[in-house]
């Protein structure tokens, strides 16, 4: 039993690392696959790069809830094993579309599959263990498979071509499964019904949804217009999509490190004033990225705005992971997953209208707007006292 526990609490962050770098893998080219296979002007296939990016987050977005009551909260390691598996084979479908309406129906029927990422903060708030340092290591294994999977994946993509890496991003999803398969102890219902009492309101997951959704369309939204903002950057056409790759990866070590620091912040300054700072802070210098003069200039920008945002997540869901039911859970992932389809239509619909500055602007205002709502949440103050 103990030796199990003990993969249990690698094995899930490690799976979810490598579940990560495979969507990671091919987001990065995906968006100069659609631009490859399509026949339409550039507007029309922008507006396409935005859906087919996004439309799996959107449908995932609204099972997410529902399939965490059905499924997850009777055995969600069942369930994250068996979403795994369909979602490789959901890639290999990418891999056969030859036109844009066959992507975008292999992108939604990925969604229809489920997130993985609500099976997994149910089962890590069910473990009973430190549950604000368990959402961080999870966190924290699928932001270094953002930093790691785009620039291997552009890499591939250019050498090997597009639909071998989509293969190959399958194979790393059935790897994920087999992993939690074997590393991942299984706790009966009745153990995790005894453990938490559902005592969180409808206010406090509504707001804990706002951020999550504020947090993650601040995220998300950069890597459809990689494409258009990268050339006026100074990038070269033939080098956008290896500058694009390395890019997010430099961005998602700023993720990476925001959620590992996650916790150790939130016991010193509180988590409170760590939200409403970081998510002003991270507000501000995403309207900074409008006065970026080249692409190195917007790559430290854009690193330090993700230094900023990256702690939201963990330390807002952290809170009520225990006391929630795993609807509720669904429902916040699903905010979070909610950010990967607003994100990139956002986006993409701005930019068909306006300039890039806009965009940043626009996705700026959404947090500045959301953080004052931090105060009727039930966080802990400097101290790790929590305020009422």
């Amino acid at each position: 039993m103990a030796s199990a526990r003990g993969r249990g609490l690698w094995a899930l962050p490690l799976s979810m690392f490598i579940g990560t770098f495979a969507w990671s893998f091919i987001q990065v080219s995906l968006p100069f696959y659609i631009g490859k296979i399509s026949t339409l002007d550039a507007t029309a296939t922008l507006r396409w790069t935005g859906w087919i990016l996004g439309v799996s987050s959107l449908v995932t977005m609204v099972m997410a809830p529902f399939s965490a009551r059905i499924f997850g909260e009777k055995n969600p390691k069942r369930s994250y094993v068996a979403t795994q598996m369909l979602q490789g084979g959901g890639f290999f479908l990418m891999a056969v579309s030859r036109t844009l309406l066959q992507l975008f129906f292999s992108r939604m029927l990925l969604g229809f599959m489920g997130a993985v990422s609500t099976f997994a903060f149910i089962m890590v708030g069910r473990s009973g263990g430190d549950i604000r340092r368990g959402i961080s290591a999870i966190q924290s294994g699928m932001t270094l498979g953002q930093v790691l999977g785009p620039a291997v994946g552009a890499l591939v993509a250019a050498r090997l071509g597009f639909r071998l890496s989509f293969v190959i991003a399958g194979f790393m999803l059935w790897a994920c499964s087999a992993l939690v398969g074997w590393g991942v102890p299984t706790r009966q219902p009745q153990e995790h019904a005894r453990d938490r009492a559902q005592t969180t309101s409808v206010r406090e997951i509504a707001t804990v949804c706002l951020l999550v959704l504020a947090g993650s369309t601040q995220i998300f939204f950069l890597t459809s217009i990689l494409p258009t903002i990268l050339p006026p950057l100074g990038v070269p056409t033939a080098m956008t999509l290896e500058v694009g790759g390395f890019l997010i990866m430099a961005t998602g070590l700023a993720a990476a490190i925001g959620a590992m620091a996650a916790p150790r912040i939130g016991e010193i300054v509180g988590d409170r004033t760590t939200i409403v700072w970081f998510l002003a802070a991270s507000s501000l210098l995403l309207g900074a990225l409008a006065l970026a003069p080249g692409v190195w200039s917007f790559a430290i920008v854009r690193f330090f705005q993700v230094l900023c945002i990256a702690p939201i997540f963990p330390l807002s869901v952290a809170g009520i992971a225990q006391r929630a039911s795993g609807m509720s859970i669904g429902i916040v992932n699903s905010s979070r997953i909610a950010g990967g389809f607003i994100g990139p239509v956002l986006a993409t619909t701005l930019l068909a209208w306006l300039s890039p500055a806009a965009v940043y602007l626009t996705v700026a205002a959404f947090g500045l707007l959301v953080a004052p709502l931090v105060a009727s949440l039930g966080l802990r103050r400097r101290g790790g006292k929590e305020a009422m």
